[in-house]
């Protein structure tokens, strides 16, 4: 057997240590008291989800009855080493990661379920925008993927219990966090304050969370740094340093083939030489073999804590040297068990939000009311609150919330702390840019850059003035002045437009003609909104409409003239996903009263529904169904008023809008299916789907004809929107291909 250097240096020291402590008896005599023991600080080094692999180091140290004295640690070590100083046992953090949906915990933007009714409609207009917020005229992107919302709550929770500790040595085990300041580039070590907060910053790895703010620094991943924290362990007083190194090491050049490689490259090239030099202080290094698994498989808690036991199995020998007897081990238990804080529930008697911003903090306290005060805060009130400050981070005023318990004046308060997006007295701009390529909504290929401009607060409080502007094949251009009455849920929405667009007349699968509309309207809605899913409205539109006829036949007489409507709408939007959704129902339903139309000998009512329904079966299995009905009462409708089909998911075997007609019904079915073998692509899951379409579009119900059609195609969710590619074939064994790039439903 060959043993290297540093394995001879360890074996050395841990002699030394048995001999010290197994005789030090003989060497003071038999008269003299038995020497302290020294005291043992645990080190565990950061490394994304490789850092699961601790818990199962835990697991063999207090199997082997190993006493720590000391706990330090970097981003995810940091977190596992504070879970286990507040007196987490190794099986209940196994159970407890076991239970986290890191999809949701990871996600780059607030859950579609928590966002409010209009930035859900901003999910429908763009599905995956890349935004810019900030002043109107110094609008900035985001500094990080994700803002970490998700995870900082979670830490919140964690600590609960431990909120009211502002010193980590009362901790039930003395406890350091590292974060590295990303003004300075130094190494902070975190010893006092906000528990969640210091762990929420040392676990911030730039790029991908945003940084967090701990007195007055701008604070992110410890491990940047100082990845294995020996130095500040070893000032904590602690005579034996034990290292849990799961480093991932420096790759061969083949691991510099794609963009994640070159990621976890750089950051291992960053900690390489800290860590080598953080290594030389410890006297005992378990690195377990954590084979080929990465700082971002976090799906495989279970197999690295396994592999992380079998690694701390291996220094079983030497750990013997350090171990208590049966007796020794359960007193040291039971000191540390005297320093825990107890499990029991508190009852907030007020609630105090932080923040510099006014209108922020009027936000937070409208949507929490007293609901939390003088009530239990037990799991249940604590899911609820969980929730609450998610719907606010969905209404796009805040970076980020967390809460805690505090104590004041010997009363016990819920503390909001509320993380703007902008410095105060600044008024909100959101910048929403995106863009459509797709052979789905004519039989060729449009391409659209979409961009959704919206100002907050523009006059008083609560108001939103949107603006909308589509270039490429379709232009469009819209604003509303979206008002808040009093405190009421009720709005009046004023509202201008002017769009153009490209659409055919076709008789019996023929294209007649081509033709060119342009719309220009305005008009003022009066609405309800009756929750973050669902908005009720009614108003008056008057505009003009000229048609321009491109090729063809000249199907239209009179191209050009006035319209006026009366109209009101229902909307209900529960889907959980803007890209592919696997849960909810999206419905739009419509009635209006046209006074007058191009090409309409007389006034006309219509009245119409569309519905989407989605639903999980089970992991990565979905069912979805799709319907839809539109009838015209009395009169004719002109012929660019009528409804029409063609086009995936609205009978997907014919053009588009070939089939136009007063009144129609449609009704759909299909399978979406996640496959094992689909790697995800550029962060988002691949799904193959199929469906089957039923339906007519009639001028008079004797008229009817069914129609069918037989799709499917691949839906691949990305950072910029969903791309669906593929086809259709109807009853007459006609076919179709489309691709798109930016919504397919």
């Amino acid at each position: 057997m060959i043993i290297d250097k540093n394995m001879k240096h360890q074996i050395t020291r841990i002699l030394l240590i048995v001999l010290m402590c197994g005789f030090s008896g003989q060497i003071l005599g038999k008269n003299e008291p038995p020497r302290k023991r020294q005291t043992i600080g645990l080190v565990l080094s950061g490394g994304g989800a490789r850092g699961f692999a601790h818990i199962g180091v835990l697991k063999v140290l207090e199997e082997n009855r190993i006493p720590i004295d000391y706990i330090g640690g970097a981003s995810m070590g940091a977190l596992v080493g504070g879970m286990y100083t507040m007196g987490k046992t190794p099986a209940e953090m196994e159970k407890l990661v076991a239970s986290l949906d890191w999809e949701k915990l990871f996600q780059p933007s607030t859950s579609r379920s928590n966002l409010s009714f209009r930035r859900k409609q901003d999910r429908l207009f763009i599905p995956a925008p890349v935004s810019l917020h900030g002043k109107y005229n110094d609008l900035k992107l985001p500094n990080a993927l994700t803002s970490g919302q998700e995870i900082g709550l979670l830490l919140d929770r964690i600590t609960l219990l431990y909120a009211s500790v502002i010193n980590f040595d009362d901790l039930p085990i003395p406890f350091r966090a590292v974060g590295t300041d990303m003004v300075n580039g130094e190494s902070v070590t975190l010893k006092s304050g906000s528990l969640s907060r210091s762990l929420h910053a040392t676990m911030s790895i730039p790029g991908v969370f945003s940084p967090v703010e701990v007195d007055g620094r701008i604070l992110a991943d410890g491990g940047l740094v100082n990845n294995i924290p020996t130095d500040v362990v070893k000032k904590m007083g602690a005579d034996i340093l034990i290292v849990v190194n799961i480093e991932t090491q420096l790759e061969g050049q083949e691991a510099l083939g794609s963009l994640p490689g070159v990621l976890t490259q750089t950051i291992n090239i960053v900690t390489f030489d800290n860590s080598r030099r953080s290594l030389r202080q410890a006297d005992l290094i378990i690195a377990p073999e954590l084979e080929k698994y990465t700082m971002a498989d976090f799906p495989e808690s279970q197999r690295i804590i396994e592999l992380g036991y079998e690694g701390a199995l291996k220094k079983a020998a030497l750990l013997k040297g350090l171990s208590l007897d049966e007796t020794e081990w359960q007193k040291h238990l039971a000191l540390r068990r005297q320093r825990e804080i107890k499990e029991h529930t508190q009852i907030p008697q007020f609630v105090t939000v932080t923040g510099t911003d006014s209108e922020n903090i009027r936000t937070v306290r409208d949507k929490l009311g007293d609901k939390y005060v003088n009530q239990p805060f037990e799991p249940a009130k604590q899911d609820q609150l969980t929730e609450d400050l998610l719907d606010l981070k969905g209404t796009g005023r805040f970076e980020s919330l967390n809460y805690s318990l505090v104590q004041a004046d010997g009363k016990t308060g819920l503390l909001i702390n509320s993380n703007q997006i902008t410095e105060k007295s600044v008024k909100l701009t959101q910048l929403d840019l995106g863009m459509e390529i797709n052979s789905v909504k004519s039989d060729k290929v449009n391409f659209d850059f979409l961009a959704r401009l919206t100002f907050f607060d523009v006059g008083s409080y609560g108001v939103e003035w949107r603006n909308d502007l589509r270039l490429g094949s379709n232009p469009m251009l819209a604003t509303e002045y979206f008002h808040p009455l009093g405190n009421t849920n009720f709005f009046i929405a004023p509202q201008a437009s002017f769009e153009r667009r490209r659409f055919n007349l076709f008789s019996n699968g023929v294209n007649l003609a081509e033709y060119i509309g342009k719309t220009a309207q305005v008009g003022i809605d009066l609405g309800y909104s009756i929750n973050s899913r669902s908005e009720f409205r009614a108003g008056y539109a008057l505009g003009h409409q000229r048609f321009s006829r491109q090729i063809g036949d000249p199907l239209l007489g009179n191209r050009k003239g006035l319209f006026s409507r009366t109209g009101m709408s229902w909307v209900y939007d529960g889907l959980d996903k803007s890209q592919m959704p696997t849960r909810g129902i999206l419905t739009r339903n419509t009635l209006n009263h046209f006074f007058a139309s191009p090409e309409a000998d007389k006034n006309f009512s219509q009245a119409e529904t569309r519905n989407n329904i989605f639903h999980s079966i089970s992991e990565g299995n979905i069912i979805f169904g799709f319907s839809g009905a539109g009838a015209t009462f009395g009169n004719s409708a002109s012929p660019v008023q009528k409804f029409t089909l063609g086009g995936p998911m609205r009978m997907g075997g014919y053009n588009y809008e070939e089939l136009r007609a007063d009144n129609y019904v449609l009704g759909g079915l299909g399978f979406f299916h996640n496959p094992d073998f689909f790697p995800l692509f550029l962060g988002g899951k691949t799904y193959l789907g199929a469906w089957y379409e039923g339906g007519s579009a009639f001028e008079e119900l004797n008229q009817a004809q069914y129609l069918q059609s037989f799709s499917g195609g691949v839906v691949v969710e990305t950072p910029f929107g969903p791309v669906f590619i593929g086809g259709s074939f109807n009853e007459n064994g006609n076919s179709k291909f489309y691709f798109s790039f930016g919504g397919f439903y």
